[in-house]
């Protein structure tokens, strides 16, 4: 009996759906800098066909100053990964952790540049620790389900 070889491939990455809306510019950059941020992220993944799978991550930023907008920068970075041999607990771990890690390096880049080209200081997102976020999100689902 021959032993499923396990494979965990990237075939692609891509910039799924970029926007940057500065409402209250030019107003926002004659006030002083002292930004308010809130960032929102989000995880998704499904089963495009047989050991082929779509993950995303989403991350939305909202700064304000002086409690007005001064930029909203969302990004949706995805990819397609090829993903063979994994039992499905093994296959939860890789699309809510793995797939999300390799994704975010871009997601951060992009958030960044679009930052800077809408006339703001650079903005660098903290790295997130998605196998945390994972084990979270799956305790919470076992809890859901025992109750």
């Amino acid at each position: 009996m021959s032993e499923v070889q396990k494979v965990f491939q990237i075939q692609k990455i891509y910039t799924q759906d970029v926007s940057f809306e500065s409402p209250n510019s030019p107003a926002v950059f004659t006030k002083e800098f002292q930004p308010q941020l809130d960032v929102d992220l989000s995880v998704d993944s499904r089963q495009l066909e047989e050991g082929v799978f779509h993950a995303s991550v989403r991350v939305t930023v909202t700064t304000k100053v002086e409690d007005a907008i001064a930029f909203v920068c969302e990004v949706k970075q995805a990819g397609i990964f090829t993903i063979v041999g994994f039992d499905q607990n093994e296959l939860g771990y890789l699309l809510g952790s793995q797939c999300p890690a390799a994704l975010f390096p871009y997601v951060r880049e992009a958030v960044s540049d679009l930052v800077v080209r809408g006339g703001f200081p650079q903005l660098l997102l903290e790295p997130v620790n998605f196998d945390a976020m994972f084990a979270e999100h799956a305790q919470r689902k076992q809890a859901e389900t025992a109750s």
